[in-house]
């Protein structure tokens, strides 16, 4: 039995979150045409993925250059204590930064991994000044600067 299955929706399912995943703006009409369903049966499919959260969001992607964020920083972030209320207290702090753009808390020799957004190295120096310099559980954090973004994504890989 696939994943698909198992998490209690089918092909079909899968077949609409695929297409949704490279444009949210497809129509029901248009989703409906490719997967060989009526357009109200896919209403009712994704009705039901974002009652139930497999659907988590409909968003638009932005271009960081197009908006004058041109440096995207990953970050690797240890802590000098992981406390639970430390380590709950640097996750609100991370939801609630706009330049951070995906935290991870993870194993390994860091505690955390950022993808951070920047408008230049000065603004990130202010970033970092801000977030890691003025906070004493940091003991330490090691950036990485891409350089060329090969491949930016958020979409799931799904078992058709």
């Amino acid at each position: 039995m696939s994943d698909l299955q198992s998490s209690n929706y089918d092909n079909f399912d899968a077949k609409i979150l695929d297409i949704i995943q490279q444009s949210n703006r497809a129509t029901s009409e248009q989703i409906a045409d490719q997967i060989g369903l009526s357009a109200a049966a896919v209403q009712r499919r994704m009705k039901r993925m974002r009652e139930q959260n497999i659907i988590s969001a409909d968003v638009a992607v932005v271009n960081p250059k197009a908006v004058d964020r041109n440096v995207t920083l990953i970050v690797q972030v240890t802590l000098e204590r992981e406390r639970l209320d430390l380590l709950d207290t640097f996750k609100k702090e991370m939801k609630r930064h706009t330049y951070v753009q995906q935290c991870y808390y993870v194993t390994g020799s860091a505690d955390f991994i950022l993808v951070v957004t920047a408008k230049d190295m000065s603004d990130y120096e202010a970033f970092t000044r801000q977030v890691f310099f003025e906070n004493l559980n940091i003991r330490h954090f090691e950036t990485n600067v891409v350089m060329d973004p090969v491949k930016v994504g958020l979409s799931v890989p799904l078992m058709l």
